[in-house]
């Protein structure tokens, strides 16, 4: 009968009519609610079991053709079995409750998906949390998808989806639906939260890709300990391949087709300072260590020389190895900020930057960072 009714508004009129109540009592809605659990959690089960994360096909587009698509299965799933909860023919409004709470536990259940797959990423194994493997596996440019399905997934919950459920229980008083839309508001901004930590993960991956060419700082060391070479006027090459990935990464195709500005202008910033971070880290205990071993071996000398029963008062003016070394240390890192600059990082308002700049510039120029 329902198919007779002429717009939505009258469907929802029907529905409420005593009648129709009371002839709705004569079913039991509970094993009816019970198999479209099943079957609306159990696509989204299946979906979430897979190894790997797995490319929709198609454009997965919302029913206004509006939204952007979503580029996961998984997500396009979810997508799916959200609004499965609150179709008209599967609706039934004395268990709306129900399908709320099935609302909730869908978002749930693709936040805890994502959540525990980073984790198993961090740590690099899955240990007995099954269902992780997808994170270990995936790619760096993997992490593009979710962060544009993550995005793209919360406005649509916290926008259209959400004035669609409204609309269905117009009926309903007017503090369920205030309980309704706090509620989906919720799990929508929750699913948004989680963007936070998968960017989080490509910073980190992208960190480590630089800190395997920030090993090459030792060789700094090695290069100018005891060996009488002049004043280095060049940076080091190692300098060049810093930021490459980054500038690879955020310049792709895949990040420029599917990451908004806003986006990679975040991305690009939390990654210039978590590498600038390491390079300082590091560079400033290869400083020490070699300030540390140059006192011990002039108090070395300074005794011998006591010893001797020479003088040790003539200070000597020449350039000491860890002199060399900072200079060449100043000409790395002053590359590394053009670089940045290059990319639209200005170093000088990176912390750990103006910490190291302090640590290895001459005395004349550690006030102003001068690139």
């Amino acid at each position: 009968m329902q198919g007779y009714c002429p717009s939505r508004s009258a469907v929802t009129k029907f529905r409420a009519e005593p009648v129709y109540v009371e002839f709705m009592k004569l079913w039991n809605v509970g094993v009816y609610f019970s198999l479209r659990f099943q079957e609306i959690a159990g696509g989204l089960e299946t979906a979430l079991a897979a190894t790997s994360l797995v490319p929709v096909q198609q454009k997965f587009l919302s029913d206004d053709n509006i939204s952007p698509p979503l580029t996961l299965k998984q997500s396009a799933t979810l997508l799916e079995s959200l609004r499965s909860c609150w179709r008209e023919d599967v609706l039934i409004i004395s268990c709306s409750d129900k399908f709320l709470r099935l609302t909730l536990q869908l978002l749930s259940r693709y936040s805890n998906w994502l959540s525990s797959g980073l984790a198993a990423r961090e740590t690099g194994s899955t240990g007995s949390t099954p269902g992780c493997e997808w994170a270990i596996s995936a790619a760096l440019d993997d992490f593009i998808y979710i962060i544009h399905d993550i995005k793209n997934l919360s406005a649509e919950v916290c926008g259209n989806y959400l004035e669609h459920v409204v609309e269905l229980l117009s009926s309903c008083s007017s503090d369920f639906i205030d309980l309704i839309r706090q509620s989906i508001l919720q799990g929508g901004r929750s699913l948004n939260d989680l963007s936070l930590p998968v960017m989080k993960a490509v910073i980190d991956t992208l960190k480590d890709k630089a800190e395997e060419d920030l090993k090459q700082l030792k060789g700094i060391t090695a290069t100018y300990r005891m060996t009488n070479k002049p004043l280095p006027v060049r940076h080091s090459p190692y300098v060049s391949g810093l930021l490459r990935p980054v500038k690879a990464f955020l310049e792709g195709e895949r990040a420029t087709t599917y990451l908004t500005e806003e986006v990679r202008k975040e991305l690009l910033l939390g990654t210039a300072i978590a590498i600038t971070d390491c390079y300082s880290k590091l560079a400033t205990e290869l400083v020490s260590l070699a300030r540390k071993t140059e006192s011990s071996l002039q108090k070395i000398r300074q005794g011998a020389q006591r010893r001797a029963g020479t003088s040790s008062d003539v200070s000597d003016h020449s350039i000491s190895d860890t002199d060399k070394m900072c200079m060449q240390l100043f000409l790395d890192i002053q590359e590394y900020g053009r670089n940045l600059a290059a990319l639209g990082v200005d170093a000088a308002n990176i912390p750990s930057y103006r910490s190291l700049w302090q640590c290895v510039a001459p005395s004349d120029r550690q006030n102003v960072i001068s690139l």
